[in-house]
Parts: C-alpha cells; structure tokens; sequence
C-alpha cells in the first residue's frame, strides 16, 4: 500500500501548534482577546472521536488515518466518517489528502469510502472487514473563522481535551490552523500575530499519530534521528529541504516533550537535533536559497539553558555515580558527604530543567521557531529564482562524497595539535560535524570508507568528552557547599584522565 501513489484528492492543509504552559481554563478568554480575534464570535463543539485500523496496524504503516467523528451532545449527534491519507509527519505545515462524509450513526460506512481512493487501498474488502477501535480523542473546540483581503480564509481552532487508549491518558491542548482557501502563507501570518502574546510550538505529531504512541506507551519517547531516506537521483535542493526539516523536527518534537518530561534524554536529543540543524545548515550552505536564514537570537537564552541542564544531567547521571565507591573507600562518612553532595546536584539540576520550561513559555521562542518552521516550508511552496545556479555541476553522489572528504581533512588537520583544552573542543566540535554530515549523507557514501570515518568520529568525540564531562562536573560542584576532599577527588580523577 502505497499512499503517495493513489490519486489526488481533497486536500487539508494546516499548521499544528502546541500551547506550552498555558493554563487550558483560561486560554479561550486568552485568544479572544488577541486583535485579530478580538470582533470575530467563536463556535465551539464537543467533539469525540473514534479512529480505527487492523490489529496489524495496516492503515498506520501507509500513513492513513480513519475516524469517525461524533459532533455535539448524545442527545442530538452528527456523525462524520474521515478518511485522510499522505503527509510526512516532520513538520508542524501538514499537507494531505482528505475525505469527510456524513454517516447515519456510530459505525464505519464502506458505502461513504466510494468517493475516496479506499478501494486502491482495499481492492478486496479484507482491510475493511479487520478494522477494531484503536483509540479516541475527546475534545471542546473553539473555532474562530479569519477572513483576509487577499481572499485566503483560515479556521483557527483551540482544542482541548484527551487521548484516551488502553486506559492511558494525554492531554490535548493545541491549535490548529486551516487552510479554507488561499495561500499558506496565510497561516503563517495568522500564526505569527498569536505568537506575539502566546507562548507556542510547532507539532509535528498530529492527533492520530499521537495515539498510536499512546496506544503503543511510549508517547514521551525521545525522538532520536532519523535521517530522511536519500537518493542519487534527488536535486541537491531536495536533499537540503528533506534533511534540514528531520532535524528541525527532532529539535522542536524533544522540546515539546520537556514541557512534561523529566527524562534527561529529552534535553540531550533536543540539542542533539539542534546541533545537527545548525551543522547541515553549514554543509548545505551552497544549496540555501538566496535569502538569508532567520535569525534564532530569540532562542538564545532557551539553548544555554538546555546546555545548562544536560551538563547536570551528565553529571548527575553519567560521570559522578561510578566515582562514588572510590571517594568513599568504605568509610561510611565519606559516603554520606557524597551522597548529599549528589542530592544537592540533582536539586539544582531540577531548578535549572524549571528555567528552561520557562523559557519556552516565552512568546519570542515561539515566534522564532515558526519563523525557521515558514523559512523550511518555503523551499516546498515557493521556487527560489537562483535554484537553477544553486544546483552542483557535478552529481549529488560527488558532491556528498566531496563534502564529507572535505570535514575529514579538517579534522585531521585539528588532530596535529590537541595539547590544550580549546584545541581538544575544535577537534570534537568538528568530529561531531562529521558525523552527522555521515549519518545524514549515508546512502550516498562508499560503505566501507563513511562507516570508517564515522566511527573514528564518535570514538574521538567520546574520548575528549570523557574528560571534559569530569572537568565540567568540577565546575558545578563547586558551587555548592560541599567538604573541599570532593572536589580534591575529582580534580585528581580530572589529571588521571588527561594523562
């Protein structure tokens, strides 16, 4: 079953947003009062919503979802069946194909799919006969209808509510921004006035990807890479768009999950996202369109504080719990000076995790990652007029392979001299840069010689963090008001590890 492949349909184009730290009590008397909603009068809707697939999760694998949708009271419902299909799940922009008919009462209609492509993706009736409840969302909608001169029509609605499958739980508390007629870029205007006094995030997840990881109980897993697949045949302009916007979403999907999520892995795989982001933006530099990129000064204050949080983490978690049986040396004394010396660590990294939460509570880190968010999209919307000078004379294969060779001669040229600390950080910053440009890159490098490289990468990258996560873990325990034969310790752990 091939989604990309069946035919053209309606088409739902909206732009998802997640309300970190909003109070949902209060956040419709909120955005009522945003000018742009200010004169409009809002509908609201009780909406439940059933959504269906086989127990092998056929509809899930091709990307498709189907639901059917109970509007209003028990007393008095309408019932609505949805079939959507397509979208890539990376972006917060999602664009795909979708049929809604009305249906008699509760149950799934074989008769209302006819208008749709069900039959290329059922031809036999099987799928159908096999679909069983996979989850629900429950959800208040308040919906407010945007007019612009330039004629594009826009629904913004603030939903409200819970998922609910297998007897597990998660909020709902989102916008979603919809194209009714017009241009996207509509969206993003409308967007960007709500995030002048709303704290948002672009969601890449939709509700019903949700739910299958709910269903599945991992709807707070890290997002971890996931390099995009590549081929030759792709325009370097192509490849650009498809790899940037993975890693932009594993950036923004980990930031999400930190808004309730203690889980040290979550900040360290936002920034791992960030770090990729901002590494291909230097190997793909000769591919960005004209314009220049947006600014992330907004972002700043959020990105030094997660970098304040995963160096406790680190600490906490990593480099100091398997140097405790030594600094005690089986005097329980000891032991107990580093026990409260490991409690007051994790106080304060619990402190620091909070700042961060508020700082993505920030309107301007919103409107910041919207801005990124739009400038992506653009590259699928609108041609740049140099696209055609941007492309490489030669192949994408030469051009990657070239690239690569090219961070691997800076690094060994980084290696004649690691004498000092700040030789050491250049030689991992630009092992790091080689790695991901590799991971990225991979189905367009020799084999042998990529996987080579890369594993002389990340064990060059973890042999100086080594030492520099015990130096770091100095730093932090000094501040605290601890025996001084703890930071003796660790400084001589720090010299045992340099030499």
């Amino acid at each position: 079953m091939k989604p990309n492949s069946l035919p053209q349909g309606p088409q739902e184009i909206e732009l998802k947003l997640a309300l970190p730290g909003s109070d949902p009590s209060h956040l419709a008397q909120q955005l009522a009062q945003i000018p742009l909603l200010a004169r409009r009068q809002a509908t609201r809707l009780h909406l439940h919503n059933v959504y269906y697939d086989t127990p092998t999760q056929v509809l899930r694998q091709a990307r498709i979802a189907l639901r059917i949708r109970r509007v209003g009271s028990d007393a008095k419902p309408q019932w609505l069946q949805t079939l959507k299909m397509g979208g890539l799940g990376d972006s917060a922009l999602s664009q795909r194909g979708e049929w809604e008919v009305s249906v008699p009462d509760a149950r799934l209609d074989l008769q209302a799919l006819q208008a749709t492509p069900w039959s290329d993706i059922d031809p036999d009736g099987s799928v159908f006969q096999s679909l069983v409840p996979s989850f629900s969302t429950v959800f208040d909608r308040t919906i407010w209808l945007i007019r612009k001169h330039d004629g594009s029509v826009v629904e913004v609605a603030l939903d409200l509510g819970q998922i609910e499958a297998n007897h597990l739980n998660s909020p709902i508390c989102e916008l979603e921004l919809e194209l009714l007629a017009g241009s996207p870029l509509a969206l993003f205007d409308i967007a960007r006035q709500i995030a002048k006094t709303t704290a948002v995030l672009p969601a890449n997840a939709s509700k019903a990807e949700r739910g299958y990881t709910l269903a599945d109980g991992c709807l707070d897993k890290p997002l971890r890479a996931q390099p995009p697949s590549l081929t030759p045949k792709l325009s370097l302009h192509e490849t650009t768009r498809r790899v940037l916007r993975e890693m932009f979403c594993q950036f923004t999907t980990n930031l999400g999950l930190l808004c309730n999520s203690d889980n040290p892995e979550v900040v360290h795989q936002a920034r791992v996202g960030w770090r990729r982001f901002k590494s291909a933006l230097r190997l793909f530099k000769v591919s960005l369109p004209g314009n220049a990129t947006p600014s992330w000064q907004a972002l700043r204050p959020l990105l030094n504080l997660l970098g304040d949080v995963r160096n406790f983490d680190v600490a906490c978690t990593e480099t100091l719990p398997p140097l405790g049986a030594a600094y005690a040396a089986g005097d329980s004394q000891r032991a107990q000076t580093w026990h409260t010396m490991e409690q007051a660590l994790t106080q304060a990294a619990m402190r620091q995790r909070e700042l961060a939460r508020e700082a993505l509570q920030r309107p301007a880190v919103g409107a910041s990652l919207l801005e990124i968010t739009q400038w992506l999209e653009g590259w699928s919307t609108l041609k740049a007029p140099d696209e055609v000078a941007l492309e490489p004379k030669e192949p994408l294969r030469g051009w990657a392979r070239r690239r690569i060779k090219r961070l691997h001669d800076q690094l060994q040229l980084a290696l004649r001299d690691t004498s000092d600390p700040d030789s050491q950080h250049h030689a991992r910053i630009i092992a790091k840069r080689m790695r991901y440009g590799i991971e990225a890159l991979q189905p367009l490098l020799p084999k042998k010689r990529s996987q080579r490289w890369h594993e002389q990468a990340t064990e060059l990258q973890l042999s100086i963090g080594a030492a520099r996560d015990v130096s770091l873990a100095i730093t932090l325990v000094a501040k605290l008001k601890i025996e001084p034969g703890v930071l003796d310790f660790l400084r001589g752990v720090a010299v045992g590890r340099q030499t």
